[in-house]
């Protein structure tokens, strides 16, 4: 799940604008202006997929309530960079195998 202050929180740590983010996602600005100005979780889970995304993509860890310390809210962080992170998952293959 992606909170409002998650999403806010992840532009600004990513530095993106609100038309950079519109951009990368092809949502309007408008929808991604109302997007941070709604109450509570967002209930359109596609919505939700391509702003988490855009935003894995560029190093950002959502966290679960009480993922990190007990009572803890939900939060994000970002992911140490790596030069050489090897392959992802989804991309392994047999050709790479080994």
């Amino acid at each position: 799940m992606l909170t409002v202050s998650q999403l806010r929180a992840a532009r600004a740590m990513t530095g993106m604008t609100v038309e950079e983010l519109a951009s990368a996602t092809g949502l309007s600005v408008t929808a991604i202006t109302a997007a941070e100005a709604s109450p509570g979780p967002f209930a359109d889970a596609a919505l939700t997929d391509r702003l988490r995304g855009i935003f894995e993509a560029r190093g950002v860890l959502f966290l679960a309530a009480g993922e990190e310390n007990a009572g803890a809210g939900p939060g994000l962080r970002l992911r140490s960079r790596f030069e050489d992170e090897g392959i992802r998952p989804q991309n392994l293959n047999a050709a790479n195998d080994g």
